[in-house]
């Protein structure tokens, strides 16, 4: 029997997804939404620091890749919003001392 990956371990997958400007994980700085598990099926909801911000495709790749290396996941659904748009409140605290906030 194939085990489902966790949250937990979806969200230490995610934290591969580096923000090229930032130098800092999707994680750290708030940029995950949502992560939804359901049997092989993640979907995960991300935002980026601003709509203009040209690195979604890349993004959306790089969910999928490193998501779907964990065991059990058969397919993974990156899903881009804007809805609520990201502010640096979001971001860990680690994440607000790195950048100086």
């Amino acid at each position: 029997m194939v085990s489902m990956p966790t949250v937990e371990e979806v969200n230490e997958a995610l934290s591969n997804v580096i923000d090229p400007e930032l130098g800092l994980d999707f994680v750290e700085l708030g940029l995950v939404y949502g992560v939804e598990v359901e049997d092989g099926d993640v979907h995960v909801t991300f935002t980026l620091t601003s709509p203009g911000c040209p690195i979604g495709p890349q993004v959306t790749e790089q969910i999928r890749e490193y998501v779907g290396e964990l065991d059990g996941v058969e397919n993974v659904e990156p899903s881009m919003t804007f809805s609520p748009p990201w502010t640096p409140d979001m971001m860990s605290e680690d994440a607000k001392f790195a950048l100086g906030y």
